[in-house]
């Protein structure tokens, strides 16, 4: 059940709901059913028909076999398509973040690693994504270009669904944090060059985060 009191009940019912398939308590291939959903979270139908269509508009959600919607799956192809249209914006944003990105934002970055190394050390994975999430977001934002944080914030949730079910070992995540430091360091000497190769390569070394072909393959039939 949602707390109705804080905030218009749409936004929170459609934040629920998104965070709910990006955490996994709605699992891929799983139905998003109005009523079921409604009687769930103690609310009326209304705000859960329109957070359906919003997260069937960005591409959360599916129509399945059953002309029912479900949490989408994502085949290899889908995948791949994602992880490329990442590096493509990612570069594209941290090279502008290099020239464009204050120093208090630099400061908010570098207080972000503090709290992923943090999380990394105490093996709290699911706080780690928010902050690499957060992370990436950061960039996009210090770039001061709106719309290709608007597109990056939407791809984000797609590498977050796309992760679910992948390892994460605790060594796996201290590198990440190593990485986002070299991209940090880059950032703040102004170098777009070197924030761009070190973004690709953190990129690269991070297909850890893409679930298994079997488990999104099946998931999506």
């Amino acid at each position: 059940m949602i707390d109705t009191t804080r905030g218009p009940v749409t936004e929170r019912t459609y934040a629920f709901l998104r965070d709910g398939i990006l955490r996994g308590r709605y699992s891929v291939g799983s139905v998003l059913a109005e009523t079921v959903l409604a009687e769930e979270m103690g609310i009326s139908r209304t705000p859960v028909r329109y957070s359906l269509s919003q997260l069937l508009h960005d591409g959360l959600a599916e129509i399945g076999p059953r002309r029912q919607l479900i949490v989408r799956g994502f085949t290899p192809e889908r995948r791949a398509e994602i992880l490329l249209l990442r590096e493509q914006l990612e570069t594209l944003s941290v090279a502008r973040a290099c020239e464009r990105m204050s120093a208090d934002q630099i400061d908010v970055l570098r207080l972000n690693l503090l709290r992923q190394r943090r999380a990394a050390g105490e093996g709290r994975e699911d706080d780690f994504i928010d902050l690499d999430e957060e992370f990436h977001l950061g960039i996009a934002s210090g770039a001061d270009l709106p719309l290709l944080e608007q597109f990056l914030r939407q791809l984000r949730g797609f590498v977050r669904l796309a992760r679910l079910g992948a390892p994460r070992p605790p060594q796996v995540l201290v590198q990440v944090v190593a990485e986002h430091e070299e991209i940090v360091e880059a950032i703040e000497s102004r170098d777009p060059e070197t924030a761009r190769a070190a973004l690709v390569s953190h990129l690269e070394r991070s297909d850890y985060v893409i679930a298994p072909p079997a488990a999104t393959e099946a998931a999506s039939r």
